[in-house]
């Protein structure tokens, strides 16, 4: 069986189609968009039109190949519905982006379903089909074989979408690009890339800076101002153990009956009495 779409859009084409189609009549319709039946096929506005040939059937009295008139129109979106879906798809940036890019978001249909309608077709009722042929059932098997030869325009130009809707793809685009996101990527893409320029290293050479004064290399290394050469010593405070005193008696950790303060002084003064020759 021959493929006869590729992108999401064009298969969902196909798959609204099976839904409300016959088939039978749908199989008949591929081999005759495979089989190089259709001998004229364009689309203009919201219509498609075609020329297909049909088969000879001596027992009908059709003894020559006969060739059968087909069109297909597609059920129009309202001007004003489009202007609402236009503003709802300029606010998003992936929605103006991909389709200022020729290709159709993969959840555009959440932004038409927020305004019920639909840019997919959706049942029987959007298609509205005719054919010359002596087939009473609709849609026969030209219409089906004119149908996806329509499903794979769509890979070509998704913006067949619109068109097929009601809104050619020179209005959209316009309508788009004169919004704030709309100019913003239109302006990044018209923008001419700088010429690349040829460099001799990946890293920014050294450059020779002129100094007024020549420094000695006695005051590059030791600085203009000599360092102190006598350490004043801190004065001797007359109060013992005054961190700990700070810290108040009785902490919580002290257990004995006695002052912890003064244990504590005691204890400086022996450090400070025993080390005394160290100082």
């Amino acid at each position: 069986m021959p493929q006869f779409t590729r992108t999401w859009w064009g298969k969902r084409f196909i798959e609204a189609l099976e839904d409300f189609t016959d088939p039978g009549r749908l199989s008949r319709g591929r081999s005759y968009a495979s089989g190089g039946k259709v001998k004229s096929f364009a689309i203009k506005g919201g219509a498609v039109a075609a020329k297909v040939r049909g088969s000879i059937n001596p027992y009908f009295g059709v003894y020559e190949e006969p060739l059968y008139t087909t069109q297909i129109e597609v059920k129009q979106i309202s001007a004003a519905d489009w202007r609402k879906a236009i503003v709802q798809l300029s606010t998003k940036a992936s929605f103006v982006a991909k389709l200022l890019m020729n290709e159709i978001p993969d959840n555009i249909e959440d932004v038409f379903a927020g305004l019920k309608l639909h840019l997919l077709p959706h049942n029987r009722s959007d298609f509205q089909t005719s054919c010359s042929c002596p087939d009473w059932g609709n849609p026969c098997k030209h219409i089906a074989g004119v149908y996806y030869l329509v499903a794979a325009e769509l890979d070509r130009d998704p913006f067949l979408l619109f068109e097929l809707r009601g809104l050619p793809k020179q209005d959209l685009l316009a309508e788009l690009a004169r919004s704030p996101l709309g100019q913003a990527l239109s302006a990044e893409l018209t923008a001419e890339l700088p010429t690349p320029a040829p460099v001799t290293a990946y890293c920014t050479p050294p450059q020779a800076v002129s100094l007024q004064t020549v420094p000695s290399l006695r005051e590059f290394w030791q600085g203009q101002k000599r360092l102190p050469q006598t350490v004043e010593v801190a004065a001797v405070t007359a109060v013992p153990a005054v961190l700990v005193k700070k810290q108040g008696d009785f902490p919580a950790f002290w257990q004995k009956d006695g002052s912890f303060i003064a244990a504590m002084e005691e204890l400086y003064e022996r450090v400070k009495t025993k080390n005394r020759e160290l100082l």
